[in-house]
């Protein structure tokens, strides 16, 4: 998932869209050369209210203003993936329903903005072709849900989504946590593989292990079973317990290990000391993730002490999450100044975050290292750091994808996914499609040696233009980014190189001082031809 602003975060949606409107006005359709009355009543339960809720969401908060209207007929014609003879067209002031060519019925279009009204005329609709399709009055009720709310948003930008009841809920457990034991694992022949067991949870203090064999839950076979039936499982409601079959290579019998459930929230963070230097793999940003960072950093400075040369945070393949908690982390390094900001349509959108007092690495070179995957929050957190001086990002040049969505809770207990603001940086560029410039570039490095490498970085070889770290691009020219990501193509492996000039960096601190702070004498270009020229007209 990635940048999400949270649940609802500061918006104010309006009190009648969750109310719906289920006494609402008759509509006229003409059927089969009469007049008659149809009621949205006869739609599915809560469809009225579910799509007013809906189209009010994209009218308060997208990012855009956008027709309310267009995006209803566009996804109501997306009945047509459920019924490839259903067509809904807009003439005048009529909404027309027809299958296979013949009118089945039409309805008095509402204003272009009447967020209630199109609710209304799309649950009315769906009720009439479930009336006349079979396909359709066949299909599930999410199965239609999402027809229509993926048509609607097929317009607006890539991120902006639909998310169902049973997709919103495993969305909501990878942010919040669930009730359960805490391991991942794999479906395999022989039953459901642990392939890690996570710290601080029920399976760990139980006496599970990486790799053990799960055969039954509750006395029931885990064979034959899929990977949905077994997590439903194994989760469950706090302290509730659970039994479990477990095979393990060095067990001459199956074992017998009872499980109490607890709040389990993914983890996200995980600590390697590598000599004098912490590396801090974070994967993702959820609720979670900045509690566990600062442990994880007070464990390092414990188990390293008066030793410890600096931190390794290692944010590739990180594809984002909560903005709250990419604010935090870097709160968690930076003693001073801004963190991000962001801006949008909703006047709750223009929000500034600061850092507070305080700097729990101590002063200690932090590098930091990103990637082509390295989305959102991360890069957020990469920015931050560069940007206030804190610390060095090596690796390539990241994702770009500069905006942030708000996730707001629907009647069906699905989501809507919506873009509400852009973000930017804290020297003011933003980050949509440009990405994070590194300070020093390894695009291209994965094949040679190390010695060649780091013979490069202590000659400056590897240093990008400090000209480009902080240049602002025009988003709608796509030329100008193009070329500037070409500086340093965003990598999408994890190549070791990465490390070792991370490594090198921590272990020589008059290098890192330099890459830190610039020296033009030291540094070789590595913009594309033109690059130069080309961000003179870029605008802020």
């Amino acid at each position: 998932m990635g940048g999400y602003r949270g649940t609802r975060g500061g918006a104010k949606p309006r009190a009648w869209r969750r109310l719906g409107i289920l006494g609402a006005a008759f509509f006229l359709v003409a059927c089969a050369g009469q007049d008659t009355r149809v009621s949205a009543g006869t739609a599915l339960s809560g469809a009225e209210r579910l799509f007013s809720a809906g189209y009010g969401d994209v009218e308060d908060i997208y990012i855009q203003d956008v027709p309310i209207d267009a995006l209803a007929i566009d996804g109501l014609n997306s009945l047509s993936t459920v019924d490839a003879e259903i067509s809904v067209t807009r003439a005048g002031s009529w909404v027309e329903v027809a299958r296979s060519g013949a009118q089945l019925g039409r309805f008095p279009a509402p204003a272009p903005s009447d967020a209630e009204g199109w609710g209304a005329v799309t649950a009315a609709v769906i009720g009439l072709a479930r009336e006349r399709s079979d396909e359709i009055a066949s299909a599930q009720p999410e199965r239609l849900y999402e027809a229509v709310f993926d048509g609607m948003l097929a317009d607006l930008d890539a991120f902006s989504r639909y998310a169902g009841r049973d997709e919103a809920r495993e969305n909501r457990a990878s942010r919040d946590g669930f009730g359960g034991i805490g391991v991942r694992i794999r479906l395999v022949d022989e039953g459901v593989r642990i392939l890690s067991v996570m710290e601080e949870t029920p399976a760990e203090r139980s006496g599970l292990r990486d790799n053990d064999i799960i055969t039954r839950i509750d006395n029931q076979p885990t064979t034959g079973l899929n990977q949905r039936e077994i997590v439903r499982r194994l989760r469950g409601p706090l302290r509730s317990r659970v039994s479990l079959t477990v095979r393990r290579e060095t067990a001459r019998a199956p074992l017998q290990i009872e499980v109490a459930r607890a709040h389990i929230v993914p983890q996200t963070v995980r600590y390697q000391r590598l000599g004098r230097i912490a590396r801090l793999r974070v994967s993702g940003f959820n609720q979670s993730t900045t509690r566990t960072l600062r442990d994880k950093i007070r464990q390092a400075t414990r188990e390293i002490g008066p030793d410890l040369a600096g931190f390794i945070l290692d944010l590739r393949g990180n594809p984002g999450g909560l903005l709250d908690q990419s604010v935090a982390v870097s709160d968690l390094f930076i003693s001073a100044g801004r963190i991000v900001s962001t801006h949008g349509r909703h006047p709750d959108s223009h929000q500034y975050f600061d850092a507070e007092p305080d700097d729990l690495a101590r002063d200690k070179p932090i590098v930091v290292i990103v990637n082509g995957n390295s989305a959102s929050a991360s890069e957020i957190v990469a920015a931050a750091l560069q940007d206030s001086g804190r610390a060095v990002v090596v690796g390539t040049n990241s994702f770009g994808k500069g905006t942030v969505q708000t996730v707001l809770r629907l009647p069906n207990e699905g989501e809507l996914i919506l873009t509400w603001a852009r973000f930017l940086a804290p020297s003011g560029y933003a980050l949509h499609k440009r990405g994070v410039m590194p300070d020093v570039c390894t695009a291209g490095l994965a094949d040679q040696a190390d010695a060649e490498a780091l013979a490069r970085l202590r000659s400056g070889g590897l240093s990008v233009d400090r000209g480009l770290l902080r240049a602002d691009l025009p988003m709608g020219d796509g030329t100008e980014i193009d070329t500037f990501r070409a500086t340093c193509p965003g990598g999408q492996g994890e190549p070791e190189v990465d490390l070792e000039v991370a490594r090198r960096l921590i272990e020589d601190p008059a290098l890192f001082a330099r890459v830190l702070h610039g020296a033009p004498s030291e540094t070789v270009s590595t913009s594309a031809p033109g690059t130069r020229s080309m961000l003179a007209g870029g605008t802020r």
